[in-house]
């Protein structure tokens, strides 16, 4: 095998700037002289000396201020499901027609307090150890 019959490379190995004459790019690598861009990095939030974003927003005032804004489940123990007859569906619109959760609830989680004697099927979402205890009385999750 002679010189120009080596197969032609297909990959081109990248361009390493700042390292020596050889390299190409030496002194400056490409960034020009002087200047904010000729020097380290800049962080991604900022905007060229203007007021950031964060300190045009207002402050929020109050106790709810470093709460989260997502509306947090409403937990309902196993044992309170006992009200319900045997072989029915367990809806948020069941579970406020029983009085179990306020009129104005809109997300439930059951957890695995206490038990169940009453076979029912749940359309809400559950922990595991509601579903333990759900299934061993007979009843099933649809909804997770």
């Amino acid at each position: 095998m002679k010189l120009n019959e080596l197969p032609k490379s297909t990959t081109k190995s990248k361009k390493r700037i700042g390292r020596g004459h050889g390299s190409g790019k030496v002194k400056t690598s490409g960034r020009g002289t002087k200047g904010q861009k000729s020097r380290g990095t800049i962080r991604s939030e900022f905007e060229g000396g203007q007021l950031p974003l964060i300190k045009r927003l207002p402050l929020l005032r109050g106790k709810t201020r470093n709460k989260s804004r997502k509306e947090h489940a409403t937990a309902v123990s196993v044992s309170k499901l006992t009200v319900f007859p045997s072989k029915s569906d367990v809806t948020l619109d069941t579970l406020q027609k029983y009085h179990i959760i306020k009129d104005d609830t809109k997300r439930v989680k059951i957890v695995g307090n206490g038990t169940l004697t009453v076979s029912l099927t749940v359309n809400v979402p559950c922990s595991h150890s509601a579903k333990k205890i759900i299934e061993k009385a007979g009843g099933k999750v649809v909804h997770l």
